[in-house]
């Protein structure tokens, strides 16, 4: 972490959850995040609401859940700003129809400026179904109660 020498990481770390949380778009997936140093994961619950028209999961939701993994993996290590996507590369391995959906991302290479995370989602089995890699940088946006950072 960066800047912020009174905020604890665990407390770091949990004020990065409920940010997560209270972002709108969270309302309408209903997920869950837990946040440790270089690391966070992401689940939720398959549901209808959230199938193409062939019967599975959206691969949106796919990307979604990939990309808040490796992000927030990458927003563990700074404690000052809010980190941004550059770009993210998905790979959907296999459908989902039931169960829930875990994305874990995890930091691969770090510099002052710049991350590199991994995110794998997997199925209730364990079982991959979709792989993502993203870099990330940090913006100018302090990471304060304005944007749910409480």
């Amino acid at each position: 972490m960066e800047s912020n020498c009174t905020l604890t990481k665990e407390d770091h770390y949990r004020k990065l959850e409920r940010m997560y949380l209270s972002a709108p778009i969270n309302e309408y997936y209903s997920p869950t995040m837990h946040i440790t140093e270089g690391r966070a994961e992401v689940t939720v619950a398959v549901s209808l609401k959230l199938f193409h028209s062939a019967g599975a999961v959206h691969g949106s939701v796919y990307f979604k859940m990939l990309d808040d993994a490796a992000f927030f993996a990458a927003n563990s290590l700074v404690d000052d700003v809010f980190v941004l996507t550059v770009s993210f590369t998905v790979y959907l391995t296999r459908p989902i129809s039931e169960g829930e959906m875990k994305a874990t991302g995890r930091i691969v290479h770090q510099s002052r400026n710049l991350f590199v995370a991994e995110s794998v989602l997997v199925d209730s089995q364990g079982q991959e179904i979709g792989r993502g890699s993203g870099t990330f940088m940090r913006s100018k946006i302090p990471l304060s109660p304005d944007i749910g950072y409480k």
